[in-house]
């Protein structure tokens, strides 16, 4: 990276842009189930659900759970281990509406990014029409000053050729009238 572009790594920001500053005009529309502190809590455990440390957390205690009570250190929950059948009911009752309510916050994300960016890309598109019809333009400036300079080219040499031809007609009359006037005189 060069010296003349600082990066702030905090901030996204190269030489003072963000890189989705088209997306801040979107920044105000808030999500289906809001920003409060319950939504985004039931959010953050949702995406947990999803992580190795959570599945191999609860593969642990799981085999631990059914280990205990088949060896006989703890005796709450015997074959065919109805409390643990009970709690995985109850993890799935609370897990599928807060994955739901997760994937629907990130919908609406990606619903705001995506219209952000179709409208860059549009904005892109016009800057390039604009960019095109003024490239335009100057090339018919171009094309025109090149006719013009073309034509006072020749007339340049128009002119020299007659420049030249009186040149050579005054050397030949000035030589001419000089050389009588020594001779008759």
């Amino acid at each position: 990276m060069s010296t003349d572009a600082p990066t702030s790594a905090v901030t996204g920001q190269k030489n003072g842009r963000h890189h989705l500053r088209f997306h801040l005009p979107h920044e105000h529309l808030q999500s289906t189930f809001g920003d409060d502190w319950f939504a985004l809590k039931a959010e953050a455990f949702a995406r947990f659900f999803g992580t190795p440390t959570f599945l191999i957390s609860q593969t642990f205690i799981v085999l631990l759970w059914i280990g205990s009570n088949l060896v006989g250190l703890v005796k709450f929950d015997l074959y065919p281990f109805i409390l643990l059948n009970l709690a995985f009911s109850l993890q799935s009752a609370y897990a599928a509406p807060l994955i739901l309510l997760a994937q629907t916050r990130q919908a609406d994300r990606d619903k705001a990014h995506a219209e952000a960016d179709a409208q860059h890309r549009e904005d892109l598109a016009r800057a390039m029409e604009q960019r095109q019809v003024l490239a335009a333009e100057q090339n018919k400036t171009m094309l025109s000053l090149l006719e013009q300079n073309t034509r006072l080219t020749e007339l340049t040499q128009q002119l020299s050729e007659r420049i030249e031809a009186l040149t050579r007609d005054v050397h030949g009359r000035v030589c001419f009238s000089g050389t009588g006037s020594a001779s008759g005189g």
